[in-house]
């Protein structure tokens, strides 16, 4: 180290190429993530390395990541105020990470950044800052982190629009039927937890100026497949998450206009916060807050985490969009060429097959209960994927046009052929994802369809696994 580094130079690492150089995006690599090589046990004998197929829920770290925060780790601090060496050189790192953010969400000059915990949290801190009488406008089909933090305020919840054009026209009626002269904001989605299709935030986010509401767009599944610029989309705020961004170390994003959150108390009370705390005569406290992104940090932050997302921020823009969204495609591709061909499942959607969409795909299998097929696809041929409602109840029940039901015994069919499913199955992939692992579990869908489970399962503290 030298005497007196920066916070890049402190954690300059040498890494791999993120992507081979070709003619075709699609021939280029998998970027190296954690857990590549990690080998896992089948009930039916042997071990095979494990297929990350969850990205939806929670992405392996970028090797670069954790190079970066390995790097780091030795010089870690208690950011602000120290005077100790070890701290002014944390506090560098952190507020350094705050403008790398800030560059990769494309920023206006005033916005600021706020460190959170994760998309939930950035959402419920805004929830927080909203002023007085404000109404919110939000579609059912949200996850429950943009769906729920509202419920304070005077919330709509708008119907599922089965089209892009639907879901601008509903907004646009519910906006003009509004009171025109209060605050009110819209909440939505960049790509759905679910489907993975993109929704039309720029065409939302004119709709919501026009009407005089501001808007915030959860991007937490845009974000880590796609270029988000808060300029050309022209929202308000974004909101997204560092463990669905290669960088799952507890932290997560609110960046955008600083009005709302200046005016409002801050999300948590404390040290950080305040800027300065006098006693009053009258045994009181008067308490002057930060109007930085400070007020809303309160406590100790978790520099490891938001260097962590600066990492990653760095990782994919150097690794080039259009080559990241190309493969991509390429895998989803794939995946839906492979679930055509199994006339036993059908892909949820709410804007059609030719909607462009992320690496996240959900189906139901005929006859199938989810939780059983999700088990047997891990115990049987090593892919992790997610089953269920995806913290998206509305959304799901919606699709499958299903009520709140106990699905039963997951040994058991929880349908017979062509009736309605209960729950889901959802496979998710992104740029750590190998050809390989896409290919097996095209091929493991198929198996279990046509030959059945080769194993016994059951349900187990409410989880569906193979009888030991």
């Amino acid at each position: 180290m030298s005497a007196r580094p920066t916070a890049s130079a402190t954690t300059s690492v040498t890494v791999e190429s993120a992507a081979v150089e070709s003619a075709d995006p699609c021939c280029a690599a998998p970027l190296p993530v954690l857990g590549r090589d990690v080998s896992v046990p089948l009930v039916t004998g042997g071990e095979v390395t494990y297929a990350a197929l969850d990205y939806a829920a929670s992405a392996p770290a970028l090797q670069r990541v954790w190079d970066d925060v390995a790097a780091y780790a030795p010089y870690y601090g208690s950011v602000h105020r120290g005077a100790g060496y070890l701290s002014q050189l944390s506090t560098d790192l952190f507020e350094s990470s705050r403008v790398t953010v800030a560059e990769f969400l494309d920023c206006r000059a005033d916005d600021q950044v706020v460190f959170t915990r994760s998309t939930t949290d950035s959402l419920n801190l805004l929830a927080k800052a909203l002023p007085a009488d404000c109404q919110v406008f939000v579609f059912e089909t949200e996850h429950h982190a943009s769906l729920l933090p509202w419920q304070d305020a005077r919330v709509t919840y708008l119907n599922a629009p089965r089209t892009p054009r639907q879901a601008v026209e509903t907004l646009e009626r519910a906006l003009a039927d509004r009171d025109p002269y209060g605050p009110a904001l819209v909440c939505v989605t960049g790509a759905s937890n679910v489907t993975g299709e993109l929704w039309p935030v720029g065409e939302l986010a004119a709709a919501a100026h026009a009407h005089g509401a501001r808007i915030v767009l959860d991007a937490a599944q845009l974000a880590p497949h796609h270029p988000v610029s808060v300029r050309e989309l022209d929202v308000d705020w974004i909101a997204f998450s560092g463990h669905k961004l290669y960088a799952p170390f507890g932290s997560g994003v609110l960046a955008g206009r600083a009005d709302w959150l200046q005016e409002a108390e801050p999300y948590l009370a404390g040290g950080g916060a305040s800027k300065k705390v006098a006693r009053r005569s009258d045994g009181g406290v008067d308490v002057e807050w930060h109007t930085t992104a400070a007020r809303h940090e309160a406590g100790s932050p978790n520099v490891i985490g938001v260097y962590s997302i600066a990492s990653a921020c760095k990782a994919l823009t150097e690794a080039g969009f259009d080559a990241l969204v190309s493969r991509e495609r390429h895998l989803i591709a794939k995946v839906r060429e492979g679930l055509a061909a199994v006339p036993e499942v059908r892909v949820l959607s709410l804007f059609g097959d030719d909607a462009p969409r992320v690496g996240v795909i959900s189906f139901v299998v005929d006859g199938w209960n989810s939780s059983h097929f999700a088990a047997a696809l891990s115990a049987e041929y090593g892919i992790g994927v997610r089953d269920g409602l995806f913290c998206a109840h509305p959304l799901v029940r919606t699709l499958l046009g299903s009520d709140p039901q106990d699905p039963g015994e997951c040994g058991a069919p929880e349908a017979e052929p062509g009736e309605r499913s209960l729950n889901a199955i959802r496979v998710s992939f992104g740029a750590g994802t190998p050809d390989e692992h896409v290919e097996r579990f095209v091929r493991a869908v198929r198996e279990l369809v046509v030959d059945g489970a080769k194993w016994r399962y059951h349900t187990e503290q409410g989880r569906c696994v193979p009888v030991v």
